[in-house]
């Protein structure tokens, strides 16, 4: 049964017109019209006595308009009242996100959200792992890639992420610092994922080829940046991981003219009709955040 039928009926029941109950409705006198001729037409009996001047409910309508009026007016009443409804984001918000972009990015931006939202508490799942979002409950991803292609999802794409060569004082006063392309392939690397075979960096001359000389070779950006620290080598890290190791002096920048691209940030959600407000509000930070603080060139 179409509920907006029943909600027709029970406006010109009430109203005693199907002019008043059109207008109560902000819909056209014919469709209200139309929507009781139907409800009629799916019950088998007839609920309202139409004449020139008025309208009147049958013994028929009338017991449907006594059992039904109060139900409509109960769940209208619910579904105002839904936290999602409202408009100040509430409720809980599950996001996951890798562990590094959770740890420099994630933290703060969390912390502003909660102190902006103070009706809104988050879970956090901080993993490696490809999180099914549908499937294990969870409103918001945190992603970077180059491209992201779901049809249960919708991607928004928030930020490029920028890679660029860092190694600590200790490693260039023991082994000197390249000064071109070429003295790279020299050097000890702390790399992560695939870096082990050749690098293709951007600079002002164009694309060059690195094969880098992995000495280290860990997944996880964490264990990269703090090897980096130790003195392990020379590595690609994201910029917005080696900010408070620049202006602390424990990582430098490696021919800062060469760059590659780490993909883009995207703030992921399940695809769904009707964004909840929580949702929303989260993903509007990220972006606002992003745009103070670049994790790399502007987007086109």
């Amino acid at each position: 049964m179409d509920l907006d039928l029943l909600r027709v009926f029970t406006a010109v029941a009430r109203t005693a017109s199907f002019s008043a109950a059109a207008r109560e409705l902000r819909i056209p006198k014919s469709s209200a019209s139309r929507a009781v001729a139907r409800l009629e037409e799916e019950l088998g009996v007839q609920l309202l006595f139409r004449t020139t001047r008025q309208v009147s409910l049958s013994a028929a309508g009338t017991g449907l308009y006594d059992r039904i009026a109060p139900l409509l007016q109960g769940l209208e009443s619910a579904l105002g009242e839904l936290p999602e409804r409202e408009e100040e984001p509430s409720g809980l918000l599950r996001v996951t996100a890798p562990v590094d972009i959770g740890i420099f990015f994630l933290a703060e931006l969390t912390a502003r959200y909660t102190l902006r939202y103070p009706a809104v508490s988050v879970e956090l799942d901080l993993s490696s792992r490809l999180v099914d979002l549908v499937a294990e409950g969870f409103d918001v991803a945190l992603r970077v890639a180059p491209g992201l292609k779901d049809s249960t999802l919708v991607a928004r794409k928030a930020s490029p992420v920028q890679l660029q060569l860092f190694a600590s004082p200790l490693y260039l006063a023991r082994r000197g610092t390249p000064r071109t392309e070429v003295e790279l392939e020299a050097h000890d690397w702390v790399t992560f994922g695939t870096q082990a075979r050749k690098l293709r960096l951007e600079g002002a001359r164009g694309t060059v080829e690195v094969t880098p000389r992995s000495r280290i070779l860990c997944p996880e950006l964490l264990f990269v940046r703090e090897a980096m620290r130790a003195g392990a080598g020379i590595g690609l890290l994201p910029s917005f991981m080696a900010e408070q190791d620049l202006a602390a002096g424990t990582l430098v920048r490696v021919l800062p003219r060469l760059v590659r691209s780490g993909g883009n940030l995207y703030v992921v959600t399940p695809a769904t009709r009707h964004v909840p407000r929580k949702v929303s509000a989260f993903r509007d930070l990220v972006l606002e955040l992003v745009r103070s603080r670049p994790l790399g060139p502007p987007l086109p």
